[in-house]
């Protein structure tokens, strides 16, 4: 009978245990930067998952702009996946990438981390912050976002929070230009460097993504300066953090929670509210299932930091026939012409190499005049 007894409770501790991970997977798991094995070093997966902090819809914060919402449920989640990402950053920058999460952490410095996100008026990345910034690129309270409008907002926001120490730059049109980058980190007068935090929107295929690229992402995900995508499935936004074999794991915003106040952790229902901000468990799709338009984001905090990075991109990434982006030294002038540009000895990778595609694919300008519907943008659309 006892017998009987732990071989049943055996089976419904089978059934309930959470499919983050294949079972029996031999496969090296990789969570931004850091490899583990997938099954002598499973809670240590789910302790690194579960230091990220997580952001989801919210209820019934004070309404925002002139529809007066009180939630962002049904349009929010690319917003959500940046706040995500960018407190991944602000978690490398001030606590490192060893510091873990517990349900007990009243560390100061990551309270005033998880603070910047909660939703209110105050906070410099708020729901609030980041939809009324959404105007000054054409996007009204309540309408989505795809990944580089998120970028280009939250690369505003960061310029009016002075504790972050931190400053954003986009590199736009599949290209990362060094000169820019010295341009706003390095101080010249005292030879100091301002912590980067580098977004690279990317566009991997038209309806759906090119399995050549994905490969390239893999790579991204081995890097130690990587702080993960932001892109998702058609249709719903979410925050990659690593992979498994084929596939990307991710942490999914679309899961609505009550709003409230993580404060300084003093009470019981900031104490539970700080919870809600961390999911133990991944979810994973394959990588062929990921919608085509994603930002890839990197963290530098020093320049040691970033020529680690740009070498490591160079050997790793940006080597192989089908690179994701090209890394070039100094920005063509506005007259140059395509040609002067793709052939110039300073581009590491010329455009032609960069899109890895065949004579008839088009290239990166040309996805919106083949289909206008498929833009950067197409995540999911207010109820």
């Amino acid at each position: 009978m006892d017998s009987m007894i732990e071989s049943y409770l055996s089976t419904v501790e089978a059934a309930q245990e959470p499919d983050d991970i294949p079972k029996g997977s031999t496969d090296t798991v990789w969570i931004l930067g850091k490899s583990y094995h997938p099954v002598q070093e499973l809670e240590l997966i789910r302790r690194d998952v579960q230091t990220r902090i997580w952001c989801t819809y919210r209820r019934g914060f004070v309404p925002i702009g002139s529809p007066q919402l009180t939630s962002d449920k049904g349009w929010g989640c690319m917003l959500r996946c940046g706040q995500m990402i960018l407190a991944q950053s602000l978690i490398d920058l001030h606590l490192g990438r060893d510091w873990f999460w517990t349900p007990e952490t009243r560390d100061p410095t990551y309270l005033k981390i998880v603070n910047r996100f909660e939703d209110n008026r105050k906070s410099p990345f708020s729901i609030h912050q980041i939809a009324l910034m959404g105007n000054s690129e054409d996007k009204k309270v309540g309408e989505w976002f795809g990944p580089n409008t998120i970028a280009q907002v939250l690369k505003k926001l960061i310029k009016y929070d002075d504790w972050s120490s931190l400053v954003i730059h986009v590199a736009m049109d599949n290209v990362i230009y060094l000169d820019d980058i010295k341009e706003i980190c390095c101080n010249s007068e005292d030879n100091s460097w301002k912590p980067l935090f580098l977004i690279v929107p990317l566009r991997l295929g038209i309806n759906e993504i090119n399995p050549i690229y994905i490969d390239g992402l893999k790579r991204c995900f081995e890097i130690k300066r990587i702080m993960g995508m932001i892109g998702g499935k058609p249709n719903q936004a979410l925050y990659f953090v690593g992979y498994v074999g084929d596939e990307v794991l991710y942490l999914d915003p679309h899961t609505t929670q009550r709003n409230g106040s993580v404060g300084n952790k003093l009470s019981s229902e900031e104490v539970e509210m700080d919870e809600t901000f961390h999911q133990k468990y991944a979810n994973r799709i394959p990588f062929r299932q990921m919608d085509p338009s994603l930002a890839v984001c990197f963290l530098c905090r020093t320049q040691l930091e970033f020529d680690e990075l740009y070498a490591g991109l160079l050997q790793d990434v940006l080597s192989g026939p089908h690179p994701l982006f090209e890394i070039i030294q100094t920005r063509q002038p506005p007259w140059a012409s395509a040609a002067a540009s793709t052939s110039s000895p300073q581009s590491h990778h010329s455009r032609s190499q960069n899109r890895g595609d065949s004579e008839t694919d088009p290239t990166l300008g040309e996805f919106e005049e083949l289909d206008t519907r498929q833009s950067d943008e197409d995540f999911e659309i207010i109820a």
